[in-house]
């Protein structure tokens, strides 16, 4: 049963777990695990935090390899935190509009990459066709972990997937 209510509340978005822009300004951690208010897009919520994240990107490249990495291991941990907190206030195991995870997802996937823009567009597309898609095992972690780890994790492998698969398209000089 717990289960089953578990799932339910996943899946069951009402006007009650929908805040507005004005509710999410107010608490610093929700603005940020809506993406800066991204996440409140009616279309494609995930879609439009990662494209705020590609455009904070583009400052995040000028950052040497180990500043990244820090800021990025800094902002999944914090991202776990922030996730699951928004969740628990929303009710809902992993609203679409909480897109924090798609900003650490893409910036996992963009690691190590030049500023170039079709290496962006790249990484963007390929992201968001993990992250939809959810092939295994990432629908398995999707499907069972939970919290914000849980909200967190299944776009950092997604993240992982899509760098590993750029960096192929590179080494075998497809792109």
């Amino acid at each position: 049963m717990e289960c089953q209510l578990r799932h339910l509340k996943r899946d069951s978005i009402t006007l009650n777990n929908n805040p507005s822009l004005a509710s999410i300004i107010r608490t610093p951690q929700m603005f940020l695990a809506f993406g800066f208010g991204s996440g409140l897009s009616p279309f494609a919520p995930g879609t439009m935090g990662t494209l705020v994240a590609a455009l904070l990107w583009v400052c995040l490249a000028e950052l040497s390899l180990i500043s990244y990495l820090v800021f990025i291991s800094l902002s999944g941990i914090f991202g776990v935190y922030l996730c699951g907190s928004a969740a628990k206030k929303l009710g809902v195991h992993d609203h679409a509009g909480i897109v924090w995870d798609e900003f650490v997802g893409l910036w996992i996937a963009m690691i190590a990459l030049p500023f170039e823009w079709h290496y962006l567009v790249l990484g963007v597309v390929l992201f968001r066709f993990f992250d939809i898609v959810k092939p295994w095992p990432i629908s398995w972690i999707d499907k069972n972990v939970g919290g914000g780890f849980g909200i967190m994790v299944d776009d950092v492998v997604a993240g992982v997937a899509t760098g590993v698969t750029i960096q192929l398209l590179i080494v075998f000089e497809w792109v």
